[in-house]
């Protein structure tokens, strides 16, 4: 009988990301046949998996998969992006309500705003997310010091944070405290950590492109599902990404 990776049939039935399956066995939150799941385990059909004690899987059933969920959220400020009670602020997936277990695609930090999906596709979060395919995201910030050629400059030639040099990437100038800028990496807090080096200090920060998705007329707060023309079109872009590890990584999480 075939055999699937744990966390891989986790990710496929949108139960978790493979990396949050991975954190759940090793915390011993995962049965298989009532016995506590090893990392890089694999099931077949016929067995049973429990989380934190509930069946997600029936012996006597073949697992069947949901229905592909994409959508896209208008993220307001003070939501975060995480399913971890240690925040006691509202999570996005409680502040959308979506009927299907949905989870997000990477993060938008507490204090930012704008653009964030979320999806029960695992693969399609991986390839998304695995830094080096270097999918584009677009931000407009607004900063406290006027914007200068030479904070553009800067920004656009690499920026030393978190012990590395920050990608090449576009910044162009929207106002004398505004600016957008296009970015291929995800590093934590980046586009913060990036303005704060060279001594100025964001005020809004509001993600308004993922890829080909653009937030466009949607409102903060509102949500909608992702077209179908949409989704063909980000999968086009996604074909030759890879969706496995490289290494140790960085976090890819996003601003």
């Amino acid at each position: 009988m075939e055999e699937i990776r744990l966390n891989k049939w986790l990710s496929e039935r949108g139960i978790c990301s493979r990396r949050e399956a991975d954190r759940l066995v090793a915390e011993g939150r995962i049965l298989i046949d009532g016995q506590v799941a090893q990392m890089g385990q694999k099931i077949r059909e016929g067995q049973s998996v429990s989380l934190d004690g509930k069946l997600l899987q029936e012996k006597t059933q073949s697992a069947c998969m949901p229905r592909q969920v994409l959508l896209m959220v208008n993220k307001p400020k003070g939501v975060v992006c995480t399913t971890s009670d240690k925040d006691r602020a509202q999570n996005i997936v409680e502040f959308v309500g979506y009927p299907e277990r949905v989870y997000p695609v990477g993060r938008l930090d507490k204090e930012s705003e704008g653009l964030i999906l979320l999806t029960n596709q695992g693969d399609l979060v991986n390839k998304m997310m695995r830094s080096r395919n270097a999918h584009e995201k677009e931000y407009h910030v607004l900063v406290n010091r006027p914007v200068t050629e030479e904070f553009l400059n800067a920004m656009r030639n690499g920026v030393p944070i978190l012990d590395t040099v920050t990608r090449p990437c576009e910044a162009e100038k929207m106002s004398e405290y505004g600016f957008r800028i296009v970015l291929t990496q995800g590093l934590n807090r980046q586009i913060r950590r990036m303005c704060d080096y060279l001594g100025y200090q964001v005020t809004l920060l509001k993600r308004v492109r993922i890829m080909n998705l653009h937030l466009g007329t949607l409102k903060t707060g509102e949500w909608r599902e992702v077209t179908r023309k949409e989704e063909n079109e980000l999968k086009r872009l996604l074909k030759n990404s890879s969706s496995l590890p490289y290494g140790l990584e960085r976090n890819t999480s996003g601003e």
